[in-house]
């Protein structure tokens, strides 16, 4: 099941996905990650479907991830009496703490904590933004707005307030009950949902510990001020294009799209781009050339992965809609302007042994023409290291730990193996040798390079290099 292509697919599950059969279809048509949304489906929805992936990689034999998306501290309205109101322009409007049903003059908001966190002259975006409501007054009890951008408002619609860090948890009771749940079935990755700071990561590190990757969605204006200090503190990164195409002006989603794939890249952590990739092939067989774009402009920016939520979860076409993206990223593959791009992006190297060691590991590949190169790793960072050079070869990652294979299908460019540890350079170098060629990376002949630790089996100590000839 190897992949012929660098950037990783990240296909989300739900209704119209969440039988065996179209899993194990999506897998083959190219999914490498199988997200578990957390703002929809039961527990017991979830728990099948974590069954069904691990019997499909049991068959297959290749590791596969499962990211959890906690729905995070969404903002939203109360009920409304008599249904969806119509908002005018210019119209007064009031979000306060009376807990009954609103009207065209009020509703109810359930999050005290805004109250003290807007004043006059911010904004409130309802409903994906399609209502703005600037703020004129505010009390204990009361947000009183002007209407700028009017229409229908019904109940249970979510607010996003893009001027201000709101001071809500990072998780909600909610996210800590799915995490806990999450935890327990044993996924690889958990995705938080409007980060704002980095104490946010690091109060779900506080829980999470080294039992799945932390990913942080950037999807407030807020996390922007503390971009790098977020990067830093998580495992991978989520360019959440839905709330952040609603907080910030259209046109500035793409600078800031790239500005986050830069910056990961530069701290070598996988960094996924999402929302709306192929959104008509909800409906649709095949998407627009717009969207062909859109996916094939994220992946010459260097993202690790490119993700499908409504087209995977609930569209009519789930399985089309990977196989569409599987083609895009490998028509991507095949342009020589794509390598070239990759070298143009390429980060210097950090002060550290292990990009020292990666950095020689991209040169001395290319150099010698190397048909792979083999990374031992523990705990993964020897492979996300050598994940970040972008080297010309393939990554054949193999490690002791099936739980780091796993986590290693979001990569970019790592194939990713298991296998038991080793004890010497000579056996490295043997085993390194077997797995490239049963895994189709190389024939007799060739060489490779190698890249690990010694001694073995010590996560983070990334210090040798090694050349080698297939036989």
């Amino acid at each position: 099941m190897r992949r012929l292509r660098n950037a990783k697919i990240v296909a989300t599950l739900g209704p119209a996905s969440g039988d065996a059969a179209t899993i194990a279809a999506l897998f083959e048509a190219g999914a490498d990650v199988f997200r578990f949304n957390f703002s929809h489906g039961s527990h017991e929805d979830h728990r099948a479907r974590y069954g069904m992936v691990r019997e499909i990689e049991r068959q297959t034999g290749r590791p596969i991830a499962i990211l959890a998306d906690l729905q995070g501290p969404k903002l939203r309205v109360g009920r409304f009496a008599s249904g969806p109101v119509m908002l005018e322009e210019g119209a007064l409007f009031t979000l306060d703490m009376v807990d009954q049903p609103g009207d065209a003059g009020r509703v109810f908001l359930p999050h005290p904590e805004l109250f003290g966190a807007v004043s006059a002259g911010h904004t409130l975006l309802i409903d994906d933004g399609k209502l703005r409501l600037r703020v004129e007054q505010v009390d204990a009890e009361r947000i009183r707005t002007r209407v700028v951008a009017g229409g229908m408002i019904s109940e249970r619609k979510g607010v996003n307030v893009p001027d201000v860090i709101v001071p809500i948890p990072a998780l909600t009771e909610k996210d800590r009950r799915d995490l806990a749940f999450a935890l327990s079935l044993g996924v690889d990755w958990v995705a938080l949902s409007f980060v704002q700071q980095v104490s946010d990561v690091l109060e779900a590190r506080e829980l999470i510990g080294n039992r799945a990757g932390i990913m942080s969605k950037i999807e407030k204006p807020a996390a922007l001020n503390q971009l790098e200090g977020i990067i830093r503190a998580s495992d991978a990164v989520m360019v959440a294009r839905g709330d952040l195409g609603v907080e910030f002006p259209a046109e500035r989603v793409p600078p800031v799209q790239k500005r986050i794939l830069s910056m990961s890249r530069k701290h070598g952590k996988p960094v996924v781009v999402a929302t709306q990739m192929l959104e008509s092939m909800v409906s649709a067989p095949t998407p627009t050339r717009a969207e062909t774009s859109d996916v094939a402009g994220a992946v010459y920016d260097g993202a690790d992965a490119v993700m499908l939520s409504a087209e995977s979860a609930s569209g009519k076409y789930p399985v089309q809609a990977v196989a569409m993206m599987n083609r895009i990223i490998e028509e991507v593959d095949r342009d020589p302007l794509y390598r070239t791009l990759m070298d143009a992006q390429q980060q210097p190297p950090l002060p550290t042994h292990a990009d020292a060691i990666c950095s020689a590991l991209r040169d001395v590949t290319r150099i010698i023409r190397a048909t792979a190169t083999v990374s031992y790793t523990t705990s993964g960072h020897t492979s996300l290291r050598a994940a970040r050079e972008r080297p010309d070869a393939p990554i054949l990652s193999i490690t002791p730990n099936v739980h780091t294979a796993r986590r290693l299908a979001l990569a970019w460019g790592v194939h990713s193996t298991v296998s038991p540890d080793v004890g010497s350079v000579e056996e490295m170098v043997e085993v390194a040798i077997a797995a490239t060629l049963r895994e189709g990376f190389g024939r007799v002949g060739e060489n490779i390079t190698i890249s690990a630790g010694v001694p073995f089996g010590e996560s983070g100590s990334t210090n040798l290099l090694q050349i080698a000839a297939l036989r």
